[in-house]
């Protein structure tokens, strides 16, 4: 059997106050102690066999150094209810900023969120 992808882990200088951003942009706080703070999808009940994917969680872990380069990894996010321009309004109004990483005419919007970390807003993949 292969390896799953069942995390993200992102470092960080206020793991409460990012994963509360995140929160507001994807889901809910799934865990949280020792400067780590762990957000996704609900967890299964104990002892149940889930088939199928799941989806990644997000770990924000506290570290010292701030943030000095360009993402090597980055997150897309797709609105699922909305238009990309209203969310990308809503994703600024968390606390999201625009970044420009070199991009031409694409049909995503790049931002980064409270702590410099790029992500991109992509078009909707509604028919």
């Amino acid at each position: 059997m292969a390896s799953k992808f069942t995390e993200l882990a992102v470092d960080c200088a206020d793991p409460d106050a990012l994963a509360r951003f995140w929160c507001s942009v994807l889901d809910e706080v799934q865990d949280q102690g020792d400067g780590i703070v762990t957000i996704g999808p609900p967890a299964t009940p104990e002892g149940a066999n889930h088939r199928g994917p799941v989806p990644p969680a997000l770990t924000f872990a506290h570290v010292p150094e701030g943030k000095t380069v360009k993402n090597r990894l980055h997150i897309d996010v797709n609105p699922a209810d909305r238009e990309q321009d209203e969310e990308v309004r809503r994703l600024l109004g968390l606390g999201a900023r625009r970044a420009d990483v070199g991009q031409v005419d694409e049909s995503w919007v790049v931002l980064t969120d409270p702590e410099g970390n790029e992500f991109c807003v992509l078009a909707s993949r509604r028919p």
